[in-house]
Order: structure tokens, then C-alpha cells, then sequence
């Protein structure tokens, strides 16, 4: 007998793993104390007010971002940078 389904389960394991390295990059954990917080795509493409397309397209021309295994992840105040610099050019 099956108490979840296989993507339920997953989908849970996620998330709980997504809150503890939000908790540690929050706590500071073995990161400087000045630290920001890493973005996930969805959380800066909400901030920001665009498609995750569009997040993507704008990562193919340049978009500073970091790579952890396979999740994607940004410092607000480098992309911020990079879009200041994009408009003086």
C-alpha cells in the first residue's frame, strides 16, 4: 500500500532540503557574515517581474549566476550590477 506517490515524496524531500540551505546561507552558516542570500530562478524572476524564459534568455547573454549541482542560484546584488552596467552601455 502506497501513503504517497513517488513525486509527493520527492516533491517534500525538495523542499526540505531547499529550506535548510535557505537556513544556513540565512544563519550564515560557514559563509561571511555579510553574505546576501541566494535566489533560486523562480524567487528572482518573481522579484524582478519576468518569465523564467526570460530569465533564462537574459542568462544565455551574460546573467551572472551560480551553478550548485544542478540548481541555479544568484546574488541579487550582482545581478542588479549587471543590469546597471547593461543600461550605461
Amino acid at each position: 500500500m502506497e501513503i504517497f506517490s513517488t513525486e509527493a515524496l520527492s516533491q517534500c524531500i525538495r523542499e526540505a532540503v531547499r529550506a535548510e540551505l535557505q537556513e544556513h546561507f540565512k544563519t550564515g552558516g560557514s559563509q561571511p557574515p555579510n553574505s546576501e542570500k541566494l535566489l533560486s530562478k523562480q524567487e528572482l524572476a518573481a522579484e524582478l517581474g519576468v518569465s523564467l524564459v526570460t530569465l533564462t534568455d537574459w542568462m544565455k547573454k551574460g546573467l551572472p549566476y551560480l551553478r550548485l549541482h544542478k540548481r541555479v542560484y544568484f546574488k541579487k546584488s550582482e545581478v542588479l550590477n549587471a543590469m546597471q552596467q547593461t543600461i550605461k552601455d
